[in-house]
């Protein structure tokens, strides 16, 4: 395990997080559950704090640092969840919130980080021209960066997501998307600490697949180009979630893009949760994979559930 990111950081992360998110419900459905063959529950971070996984990471980023650090409020580069999370957190400690969005960010995000006072500078949507712009603001504003997913708070605070129900020891697999890696990563510290013999899988777009080369290549591959609908899986790998996933990850899956508009779609009437796509690749990799799933009990976490309703994928 990482030297500087233990399981005991993992609880202290809960502890601290606590007032500021939900524990978020697991819900089963027979009728995926009978298409799929398989026995899934869904853990449902699309009901989280700003709707999405990264409140854990947020919150426990700007609540373990000292009120001298962020006299000046912190920073970020996120096309969305991150940032919206980010900002909500710094509202409720009453700093301000510098983000950095990609100009192809999606309405209901740009919002949303909006609606908890962030204040939002555009670049083009490249991760050169988002930290290119994030160190312009850092000098003009002097904020505190809490990175998306290549940080330690970042990674502690989400793998706080599978704390209080791993604790069940019989999943047979826990799988979650994969972008930057610190869902993944933090997942994979807590589920091989509390139940060493549960599998922990990811799944990507085909179109973003960096995730999938880097890990079966064992060799960092960027995200260059990404072609997905899923726009929270856009992201690189980081320098310190890379080498988690490779030491603790057992498998990562990519899923085409009509078959996570099928498992969109399918959580969505079935189970009547609003998801986004980046949350659908989870169900998408069972549906493409059924044979490996059959029979085994399966815990999959919706990531998040921020989506433009005005721009659904299965409507032209």
């Amino acid at each position: 395990m990482n030297p500087s990111i233990t399981f005991e950081s993992v609880e202290h992360a809960a502890k601290r997080i606590e007032p500021y998110v939900h524990r978020t419900p697991i819900i089963t459905n027979a009728s995926i559950n009978t298409l799929t063959g398989c026995n899934i529950y869904f853990k449902c971070e699309n009901l989280q704090k700003a709707g999405a996984f990264k409140s854990r990471g947020a919150c426990n980023g700007v609540f373990s640092l000292s009120r001298k650090e962020i006299k000046n409020g912190v920073c970020t580069h996120s096309s969305g969840n991150h940032a919206q999370a980010l900002a909500r957190a710094a509202m409720i400690r009453d700093i301000p919130a510098w983000i950095v969005m990609p100009e192809t960010a999606p309405k209901v995000k740009v919002d949303a980080v909006r609606h908890y006072k962030g204040n939002i500078t555009f670049c083009k949507p490249t991760l050169a021209d988002r930290e290119h712009t994030l160190k312009k603001v850092i000098e003009k504003t002097g904020a505190q960066e809490i990175h998306p997913y290549n940080d330690y708070k970042t990674i502690t605070g989400p793998a706080t997501c599978c704390l209080n129900h791993t604790g069940s020891r019989d999943f047979d697999i826990i799988m979650t998307p994969v972008g930057g890696g610190g869902l993944l990563s933090g997942t994979a510290i807590t589920v091989k600490q509390i139940s060493p013999d549960t599998k922990v899988y990811a799944a990507e777009p085909s179109g973003a697949d960096d995730a999938y080369r880097s890990f079966y290549g064992k060799k960092f591959v960027p995200s260059i180009n990404p072609v997905t609908i899923a726009d929270g899986l856009l992201t690189s790998l980081g320098t310190l979630t890379f080498p988690i996933i490779i030491e603790h990850v057992d498998e990562i899956f990519t899923v085409q893009e009509q078959t996570i508009i099928k498992a969109m779609r399918l959580i969505w009437e079935r189970m009547k949760l609003i998801i986004e796509p980046s949350a659908a690749v989870t169900l998408a990799a069972i549906l493409e994979n059924k044979a490996l799933f059959e029979g085994r009990k399966t815990g999959i976490i919706l990531s998040g559930g921020n989506i433009d309703l005005d721009h659904l994928p299965w409507i032209k």
